[in-house]
């Protein structure tokens, strides 16, 4: 009888006594241990009711059960779903065995402690899996008959850049901070000889911007299937950021007349816009470029990978795919716009994302150029990227995604065409370096600006800069041979004071060179416009012409004043200056030409704390500003936003 018993207590998998019948293991509570798994996986800063977690990484799941779980005796299975329609042939439904121990599977559970009725399991997801909000539906025992009842959890699952077999991993834990962790920064505008910036709040981990992230990705009907590849994701969210042919969350408007929406200038960061875009379930009005940079910012950062917004000054639209911007001008000197479909906007701010490019041959991996700001369709739709920034740099255009557009915008030649009274262009002037300047990111750590010209095109002028704009052009839609005459002697330049403030008079200098030993007449009209930052032109403000005589071998200026009320009128913000300067040396019929584009500067408004800023109290900060004009200012408003501010304020000061 004592064998008996013993042999039964070994037996028996009872806690309470050794001849109760088992009971099927239940969880009575899931806990998603998010505060260490938070800081394990670098999202403590996310405002959001459910766990965040990054792929490829282990986590924590502390279940709760009815009673002990016994290692060598208990066996669970657990089932993870992703997405409306899971299936477990296409990955978005996992069922998953716990082990003692690590397995070799992709997906991976194992037993990390036991604590009477709590028992802490880690479960590991591939570095390659579908980001998204997981549901963790039900823990199967073996020794029970069917499922055993569950409670419900969900949790996130994210892009890790800490992860190194994940596509988006990032070495440098300085770039990590700033390129995924940081919720404000700069965005770089004005023109390429007056960089400015704008502040930005970022605030990916605010409450409800990941929801709206991952509702982005849900309305623009990209299968969940494909949302582990962020070569993928990206591509679609530069579509969805637009609202140009899919209801977007940012409608553009460059008209100048904002009425029923915000002016793009208004903004000062992407929670305000994501918020409403969610609230109404229509695209927000309006956007510029750098809003819609400044928002994908936002939601490539909140899923996980790696971004920063990108300014390009003197930024080339080329419309045809010639990989050229043209210029025409009839016998007279005047520009013919109707015949005219590139421009250059004096900035253009777009996006860096990084990641592997495992679509492409070796050696492209690293930073990507991706554009929201729509401009021109790529199959079919108004998306840009992503393109690798080496193949941008070497010209190699035919790598995707919209490389050859990418390409233009920094390092496409400006060629001037002269339109005959038959119709006929030929071309007579070529500016290689026209486009592409002091390319501008903010600098890792927040410290200024950093100038990353040199990862989109070589040394302007250098051999490989130049290699690389014929191969580009090679592949360009035109693919042709430009044959330049250089017959002029006579050469003009013109150029603006430096650092001439909104409102003040500004001073132009054009300087003539005639390189000829015969003396040189010539017609010259100077015009001066009001541009948008996009090149379009607003108006002409000023127009004058002369005829001088240059003598043998000699060199010529002439300077002109344009009073503030010849802009004031036309100048708003973003606005900029084009002094445009054509002619003809009489003697040769050889037509001049020479354009310079400047942005007047703005005046700063200067804060100032009161004390010292303290959590959950109030703080007064102390603004001051002259009116610099001598006419008074209309419907002058402040508006305020930042990090961790419960709502931002508009002030209108009449």
């Amino acid at each position: 009888m004592l064998i008996y018993l013993k042999v039964r207590a070994l037996e028996c998998y009872c806690w309470r006594c050794v001849c109760a019948p088992l009971s099927p293991v239940e969880v009575i509570q899931i806990d998603f241990q998010r505060e260490a798994n938070s800081i394990a996986h670098h999202t403590d800063e996310y405002e959001c009711p459910d766990g965040v977690a990054r792929r490829g990484q282990a986590f924590d799941l502390q279940l709760l059960l009815n009673r002990p779980f016994r290692k060598d005796k208990d066996s669970l299975s657990l089932r993870l779903t992703v997405g409306e329609k899971p299936q477990m042939n296409k990955g978005t439904e996992i069922h998953l065995r716990v082990s003692s121990s690590l397995s070799s599977r992709k997906w991976r559970a194992s037993v990390k402690n036991v604590n009477a009725c709590y028992l802490t399991l880690s479960v590991t997801s591939p570095p390659d899996c579908v980001v998204g909000l997981y549901t963790l539906d039900w823990v199967k025992s073996y020794l029970a008959e069917g499922e055993t009842p569950s409670v419900k959890t969900q949790f996130y699952i994210l892009f890790n850049p800490w992860c190194i077999d994940d596509t988006v991993y990032m070495e440098g834990e300085d770039e990590k901070k700033e390129y995924i962790l940081n919720e404000t920064g700069k965005l770089y505008i004005g023109s390429s000889n007056d960089i400015s910036s704008r502040s930005w709040n970022f605030g990916q981990f605010e409450e409800g911007v990941l929801q709206i992230c991952f509702e982005l990705l849900d309305n623009s009907e990209m299968p969940v299937t494909a949302r582990g590849n962020p070569v993928d994701l990206c591509r679609v969210l530069t579509a969805i950021i637009n609202s140009q042919d899919d209801e977007g969350v940012l409608e553009g408007n460059w008209s100048g007349e904002y009425k029923g929406g915000t002016e793009p200038t208004h903004w000062l960061g992407s929670v305000e816009i994501l918020k409403e875009y969610h609230e109404k379930q229509k695209p927000v009005r309006y956007g510029q470029c750098w809003v819609f940079s400044a928002v994908l910012t936002t939601v490539m950062r909140s899923l996980g990978i790696p971004c920063r917004s990108v300014t390009n000054f003197d930024s080339a639209h080329d419309s045809d795919k010639s990989i050229t911007i043209d210029v025409i001008f009839d016998e007279d000197g005047k520009e013919v716009e109707k015949m005219e479909s590139d421009s250059i906007w004096n900035f253009h701010v777009w996006n860096d994302c990084w990641m592997k490019r495992p679509d492409l041959i070796d050696g492209f991996d690293g930073w990507q150029a991706i554009d929201a700001t729509p401009q021109e369709t790529s199959s079919g739709v108004y998306q840009c990227g992503p393109s690798s920034l080496k193949a941008i740099k070497n010209g190699m255009v035919y790598l995707n995604y919209d490389t050859p557009f990418l390409f233009a915008e920094v390092n496409s030649d400006r060629i001037f065409w002269r339109l005959n009274k038959k119709g006929r262009l030929k071309p007579f002037w070529r500016n290689k370096n026209a486009v592409g300047h002091f390319i501008s990111t903010q600098a890792v750590g927040g410290k200024g600006r950093a100038d990353v010209t040199n990862l989109y095109k070589y040394l302007e002028g250098s051999e490989e800069e130049r290699i690389a704009v014929d191969l580009a052009c090679k592949h360009g839609a035109l693919a042709q041979e430009l044959s330049l005459e250089d017959l002029n002697d006579v050469t003009v330049t013109v150029k603006s004071k430096e650092e001439v403030f909104i409102g003040s008079k500004v001073p132009i200098f054009v300087t003539l060179k005639n390189s000829a030993h015969q003396t040189r007449q010539l017609i010259m009209v100077v015009r001066v416009n009001v541009i948008y930052y996009t090149g379009v032109k607003k108006g002409m403000c000023k127009e004058e012409t002369f005829n001088l005589t240059l003598e043998a071998n000699a060199e010529h200026k002439v300077e002109l004043s344009l009073e503030s009320s010849n802009y004031m009128d036309l100048y708003e913000e973003h606005c900029a200056l084009q002094c445009v300067v054509t002619g003809r040396v009489l003697e040769t019929r050889e037509p001049i030409i020479d354009q310079h584009t400047f942005h007047l500067k703005e005046f700063s408004l200067p804060m100032l704390l009161e004390g010292r800023a303290k959590q959950q109290k109030e703080s007064k900060i102390k603004l001051s500003f002259k009116n610099p004009l001598d006419k008074p200012l209309k419907d002058v408003m402040l508006k305020t936003e930042g990090v961790g501010l419960k709502t931002g304020k508009v002030i209108n000061l009449g």
